[in-house]
């Protein structure tokens, strides 16, 4: 039997969207969970950046714990895998010294609290890290630091969860940060 998995980002939302998010099978949904509201309720799956200070903050803070669409979801992922990001880490110190602490790991604090809350906990292979960032390196050479949650969340769907005759579909992604502005292009990945 095909499933409908729609992966939804943080953008903006058409008035009809929400109740067609919450019909479908899987809904995966990012860090802070912004979408749920205007982009529907339903949550299956959160995928979380699980290094540097938004995953600190995020893990700490009993604001996004207890957030209804994080309380809801079956499943935690972790987008950055931690080898992945302890090779960066002094890549990262020397160009981008701003960000010290971009690849303090995380992984174990949301393993604990998913298994806490009877969640499942997974962290996206470094393949799919490795994969994108040879793509990418291709398209814009120097042009990001690391590709973005949404970018790996839908490759490992493609590649691991979704089956043949599933759809796989793709909602509020619309190149904004938190603030409603858009991004350069350069900062989209």
């Amino acid at each position: 039997m095909s499933a409908k998995i729609v992966i939804v980002g943080n953008g903006s939302f058409s008035g009809d969207e929400a109740d067609k998010i919450d019909s479908c099978d899987l809904v995966i949904r990012f860090n802070g969970c912004r979408s749920a509201g205007e982009g529907g309720i339903r949550t299956d799956v959160v995928a979380v950046s699980n290094t540097g200070r938004p995953a600190a903050t995020m893990i700490r803070h009993n604001a996004w714990r207890n957030h209804p669409a994080v309380k809801n979801a079956a499943e935690i992922w972790g987008v950055r895998d931690a080898l992945k990001f302890a090779e960066l880490k002094p890549i990262i110190a020397i160009q981008y010294p701003e960000l010290d602490d971009f690849c303090d790991d995380h992984t174990e604090e949301f393993a604990s609290f998913s298994a806490d809350g009877g969640k499942s906990f997974a962290v996206i292979p470094g393949r799919y890290h490795d994969l994108l960032d040879l793509e990418l390196r291709a398209l814009m050479p120097g042009g990001y630091v690391v590709t973005s949650s949404g970018l790996l969340a839908v490759a490992y769907v493609i590649g691991e969860v979704a089956v043949p005759g599933d759809k796989v579909l793709l909602a509020g992604f619309s190149h904004q940060d938190g603030t409603g502005n858009r991004l350069p292009p350069s900062r989209r990945l």
